[in-house]
């Protein structure tokens, strides 16, 4: 039975004994309602780590005012079990006031890679990400630590905030795992209708076409957004939040594509706030 522990103090008392028998720990960062795509991160980790940490926390600070931090899925008996199956060893899902005592006033904040994206339409979401990821590093103080390609903006600013901060970690990125037709795995996607599944797949087939042009020698970043934006305009319940091309380690808007690019995109299917991209080096 894997061990669930929902205090700092344990979670640290547990991984220095591990690190006095000389094991290397990985860690895998999340909020829950764990799929096929977290479960990647996890048997990535366990197969390049001898004990492995998984956290289970929606964390309130990254969430705005209207955003679903109150409706956001949970279910720790079923994150349990694929974390168990997957090789875990641990698993850290603590309470919010554990996280964050009374009097809270402490923040990881960053500029430049922050400023776009997500980070335009959702401008608390990466301070609490950065705080909250910091905070988790040094509580389970892992070798290294695993993040999806799929949020390819937090793991540019992960990477950015662990050398910044100069924390000894190794940041491991891992890739997008989709359905089979298409769709990046997302706790998100049990918001959709089956009406809304459908219609959600116009984003993984506007990235498979952003891809195609570049792939085919296309440099021009507004032509390739335009060709995006009116494949995803032709499905009525999507409404578009952005779609951008920026450079793969600023996170700046560029117009040509000369250099290691993210090609991101953000995109409301009716209520449901869907994400996907595609990294073109």
């Amino acid at each position: 039975m894997i061990s669930v522990a929902t205090k700092v103090n344990e979670v640290r008392e547990q991984v220095k004994k591990w690190k006095k028998e000389g094991l290397t720990v990985g860690f895998v960062p999340t909020m829950g309602y764990l799929h096929e795509g977290h479960q990647s991160l996890i048997a990535k980790a366990v197969e390049e780590n001898d004990k492995v940490v998984v956290s289970i926390f929606v964390n309130p600070m990254q969430f705005g005012p209207n955003e679903d931090l109150a409706s956001y899925p949970r279910d720790l008996q079923k994150d349990s079990d694929l974390c168990e199956s997957t090789g875990a060893n641990l698993i850290f899902h603590p309470e919010p006031e554990e996280m964050y005592t009374d009097g809270f006033c402490s923040y990881v904040d960053m500029s430049v890679l922050t400023e776009e994206l997500c980070g335009l339409s959702r401008p608390v979401h990466f301070r609490g990400v950065c705080t909250v990821v910091s905070k988790l590093f040094h509580i389970v103080t892992p070798d290294r630590a695993y993040f999806g390609q799929k949020d390819a903006q937090q793991l540019a600013i992960i990477k950015r905030m662990v050398l910044d901060l100069n924390m000894d970690i190794e940041i491991i990125g891992c890739p997008i795992v989709r359905e089979e037709d298409g769709l990046a795995k997302s706790s998100r996607n049990t918001y959709l209708s089956s009406e809304e599944r459908q219609a959600a797949l116009i984003l993984s087939k506007s990235i498979k076409l952003g891809q195609t042009l570049v792939e085919g020698g296309e440099t021009n970043c507004a032509k390739i957004i335009t060709a995006m934006t009116d494949l995803i305009e032709s499905e009525p319940l999507a409404k578009i939040d952005y779609i951008k091309i920026v450079d793969a380690l600023t996170m700046q808007q560029i117009d040509t594509i000369d250099r290691p690019v993210l090609c991101a995109m953000a995109v409301y299917i009716g209520k449901t706030r869907l994400i996907d991209n595609f990294i073109e080096d």
